[in-house]
């Protein structure tokens, strides 16, 4: 499925007790710390245009940081962007993953993800109407996007509570993490 021709933005939720801990947390709940509860809220000062259509993944620590950074807007919440079930290493440490490409014992495929995370964008691009759609999700998401938007889906993980935003252009789809002062990329 190929995304609409609509920019978007990816924004992780805050840190996690198990991100602090370097563990999965795929489908299991885990619960932002004091951390990621303050990095959420500092998204409420980065001037966002006046019309943004806000979406976040139904698990816990995507709606509160949606909540915490846009107390102003109520989230559509879209079961597509949820973070990936990794199977037998759910709350395991990061570490033991051998292969994110790989199917995990009794989780989902890579490619499963990436089909479920192309119709939950371009729904939300649907929805959004001609508003910035602006998605709350999980770093499996993020690195969905980036490969859906033709970039390597690998690499360094997303970091919590930073805008990624992704642009259709001539040349393709570029993405790029957003710094308070680039505001003017998400007009």
């Amino acid at each position: 499925m190929n995304l609409l021709n609509v920019s978007f933005v990816l924004i992780r939720h805050g840190q996690t007790d198990a991100n602090r801990d370097g563990r999965v947390a795929g489908c299991i709940e885990a619960t932002l710390t004091e951390v990621g509860r303050d990095g959420a809220r500092q998204l409420v000062g980065w001037g966002w245009p006046k019309d943004i259509a806000l979406f976040a993944s139904p698990q816990q620590r995507a709606r509160e940081t949606a909540r915490l950074g846009f107390p102003d807007h109520e989230p559509i919440l879209l079961e597509g962007i949820r973070e990936r079930n990794w199977g037998e290493y759910e709350g395991r440490p990061v570490s033991e993953i051998r292969s994110r490409a790989a199917t995990p014992e009794q989780g989902e495929a890579w490619a499963e993800m990436i089909d479920r995370v192309a119709r939950a964008i371009v729904r939300a691009q649907q929805l959004a109407a001609g508003r910035l759609p602006v998605l709350v999700a999980h770093s499996g998401v993020i690195r969905a996007a980036r490969e859906l938007t033709g970039h390597h889906a690998w690499g360094e993980a997303p970091a919590n509570t930073t805008p990624y935003l992704f642009s259709p252009g001539p040349d393709g789809w570029s993405h790029a993490e957003l710094a308070r002062q680039d505001r003017a990329l998400m007009a």
